[in-house]
């Protein structure tokens, strides 16, 4: 299992993640990644705003940049008629 941080930006600004997480890959971390960003807006919708704007940066135990989950690929926004 590896350790892996989950650093928030947004337009609050910057919240480093201090403890971090372990999980077994990457991939899992993007799992989790997604999950915290569709909790956080779930909290906006309920104030009648959504913000895509943020981002989830995944770091190793070094501070290694590991990936980017923007908030934007945690949704799929359908319009009125359908169209994605």
């Amino acid at each position: 299992m590896e350790r892996f941080f989950f650093h928030l930006r947004n337009g609050m600004g910057w919240v480093r993640d201090e403890e971090g997480c372990e999980l077994p890959d990457l991939a899992a971390a993007r799992v989790c990644a997604i999950g915290s960003i569709r909790s956080l807006l779930k909290d906006e919708i309920d104030a009648g705003r959504i913000d895509l704007r943020g981002r989830i940066d995944i770091t190793d135990e070094g501070g290694r940049l590991l990936g980017v989950v923007p908030f934007h690929s945690a949704v799929e926004l359908v319009l009125e008629d359908g169209e994605p």
